[in-house]
Formats: structure tokens, sequence, C-alpha cells
């Protein structure tokens, strides 16, 4: 059980610790607002990402199978919310930032996750080949998910701190457009190479 264990947290801090959509906005957002004001978009993320695992393990995966269409759909409307969160943090203003200026919110975090391809295909993924391997079957994916989402928590969390530890550079106001440009661009590099996948 334990070697069971071991390998999916490793493949969950794997799959969802990689650079994809949430982790830059994650890392975008604490670079630019602070870590603090970051928090309510990482909770967001996480609730996001917590229907992901209820998606994934209710069998999601058979209903974009049987309606290919409304994967699709799904798909694009997360890569537009996504590029929407992406310019948010490119055009923030390279001035010192105050309390009125507007940080990703909640249902920011939350809508990102809710819409974000990566996050069920890594859940499809570890529900099929990291189940962990209890009698009952529905404690065996509730197990699973709980320890995905404890390690996504951690991850997350990690990514939101490594942007507050870029925040410093934002004094300067052309490294700062420039760490929100690649940010902005590398949200939309890794949304549009999970549609391509």
């Amino acid at each position: 059980m334990l070697e069971s264990i071991v390998s999916l947290i490793a493949a969950t801090g794997l799959l969802l610790g990689s650079p994809g959509p949430a982790p830059l906005a994650l890392a975008a957002t604490g670079a630019t607002f602070g870590i603090r004001r970051g928090a309510p978009f990482l909770l967001g993320i996480l609730l996001g990402l917590s229907v992901a695992i209820v998606g994934a393990s209710a069998g999601l995966a058979a209903l974009f199978s049987r309606f290919p269409d409304l994967r699709l759909t799904c798909q694009l409307l997360g890569a537009a919310y996504i590029a929407f969160i992406a310019y948010k943090i490119a055009s923030a203003p390279c001035t010192q930032l105050d309390d009125a200026q507007q940080a990703p919110s909640f249902k920011d975090g939350f809508i990102l996750n809710l819409l974000n391809p990566k996050a069920y295909a890594a859940f499809l993924a570890i529900f099929s080949q990291f189940l962990l391997p209890l009698e009952n079957t529905a404690l065996g994916y509730l197990a699973t998910g709980i320890c995905a989402l404890l390690v996504a928590t951690l991850v997350d969390s990690l990514w939101l701190i490594f942007g507050g530890l870029l925040r410093p550079l934002f004094s300067r106001p052309k490294a700062a457009r420039a760490l929100r440009i690649f940010f902005a661009v590398a949200m939309l590099v890794a949304v549009g190479y999970a549609l391509l996948a």
C-alpha cells in the first residue's frame, strides 16, 4: 500500500505541478499581487480542482467519449477563460500596485480550473493508473482523490510562493512587464499544448 501511495503522490506532483495554466497563473498572481492577495485565487483553483476530481471519478471520460462535441466545447471555453486570465495578468500596470488594483479572485480561480482541460486529463490518468488499491472501490476513489488534492494544495501553494519571491522584481517597470508577459504567454502555450495533445 505504501508503494501505491508514493506512486500516487509522485504522479500527482508531476502531473499537477508541471507548468500548466493554473500553476503559471498562480506564479504570475503571486509575482504581480503578492501571496496574501493571491490566496483567494489559490482557494478558487483548489475548489475547481475538487470539481475536476469528482468529475473524473464520476465518469466524465465516458460522457465526453459519448458526446465529443461537449468535450471540445469545454476545452474551448477553458482556453478562452485562461486567455482572459493571461490578459489580466499581462495588462496589469507596471507601477507599484495599490490595494485598489484587482487581483484574480476566488471566482476566477474556480472557473479557471473548472474549465481547465489539463486538470481533467490529469485526474483521468491518476484514477486509471494510480487508484489506491482498497477493498472498497468507492473508498479507493475517495482516498485517491483526497491524496491528490492534498498534493495539489502543496504544489499550487508553492507556485504562488514562487511568484511571491519574484515580486521584488516588480519594482522595476521593465522587469515587471517582461515577467507578466512571459507568464501570460507561457499560460497560452500551456493551454494550446493541452488542446492539441
